[in-house]
């Protein structure tokens, strides 16, 4: 459709010995094609989700699919009528997803991938325990039925919330999900190491279920919640009612927005006792000078 912006979130595993030599040549190659959105290089691989024209789309993960072990990368893609990031953000990184966890390395083992038409009969199953790898925040706007939330507020945080409560699921089959698959990627192999013999993950993540799998078959309640300006989607990848907290990044409905803590581009009632009236100070200048850029029918690159 003429005027769509093709949106495409992606990752892959793979051995970089020299990560920073690619930052540039992607970086110029992206902007050159006016191609925006975020992509992390560390020595593990790459991660990211990006957003343009499909020409440019195409010749970035072309780019990609040419570095060290990247042939056979996967993405998804969705479209949106509006571009859903400022700018483009290319970094180097420890980690393409913070586990702090050296000896994990999905190259070598992952659980069993579980496609998105096979999933709602192995989580409705007696002896499967599903588990919610993804942040607290997000669990909170959407999840599966009937998944445990480990309440963790960032992703670093799960090897020591299995460590606490692995009893529990004793003779169960884990089946594990998130939001496109990677944390997965690295969370099964972390319980196979642990000695977890039967584990699973969906394959393609949430946003891959939501695109394939009907709202009259599925067991997704909610909104998923999505790293970029359209917060959320839903069934179909339609993009969702919540709004972002400028401050925090945690998502909000309208009824978030009508409570007295809420102040928009500032604070929200999640992260008011976060920030120092200095910071609250700072945001404020931001919300202005984005105020006065949409005044001027200009965009803010905040």
């Amino acid at each position: 459709m003429p005027g769509m912006v093709t949106i495409a979130a992606l990752y892959k595993f793979t051995r970089f010995d020299d990560p920073a030599a690619f930052k540039t040549p992607l970086a110029k190659l992206a902007c050159a094609q006016g191609v925006k959105g975020s992509l992390l290089i560390a020595r593990e691989g790459i991660n990211g989700t990006i957003a343009g024209p499909r020409a440019g789309i195409d010749a970035v993960l072309a780019h990609i699919r040419d570095l060290p072990g990247c042939a056979d990368l996967e993405w998804k893609e969705s479209t949106a009528q509006t571009m859903p990031f400022g700018k483009l953000k290319v970094r180097l990184k420890r980690e393409i997803v913070t586990m702090h966890q050296p000896d994990v390395d999905p190259t070598a083992a992952v659980g069993h991938y579980i496609e998105p038409k096979d999933w709602n009969d192995l989580i409705s199953a007696d002896d499967v325990v599903v588990i919610d790898t993804r942040n607290d925040y997000e669990v909170e706007i959407g999840t599966f039925q009937n998944a445990i939330d480990p309440k963790t507020a960032s992703f670093g945080e799960f090897p020591a919330w299995w460590e606490d409560n692995k009893d529990r699921f004793h003779n169960k089959r884990v089946a594990m999900f998130c939001t496109g698959g990677i944390r997965c990627e690295k969370s099964t192999n972390y319980l196979l190491s642990q000695g977890v013999q039967d584990v699973f993950h969906l394959k393609g993540g949430i946003l891959k279920y939501l695109e394939e799998i009907s709202e009259e078959d599925s067991l997704w309640q909610g909104e998923c919640f999505v790293f970029d300006r359209r917060v959320s989607v839903g069934h179909g990848l339609k993009p969702g009612p919540y709004n972002l907290c400028h401050a925090c990044r945690r998502p909000l409905s309208e009824a978030d927005k009508a409570r007295p803590e809420y102040e928009a581009g500032v604070q929200c009632h999640r992260c008011k006792a976060e920030y120092s009236e200095a910071d609250r100070a700072r945001f404020r200048e931001r919300q202005h000078q984005i105020l006065l850029a949409r005044a001027r029918g200009e965009e803010h690159l905040s």
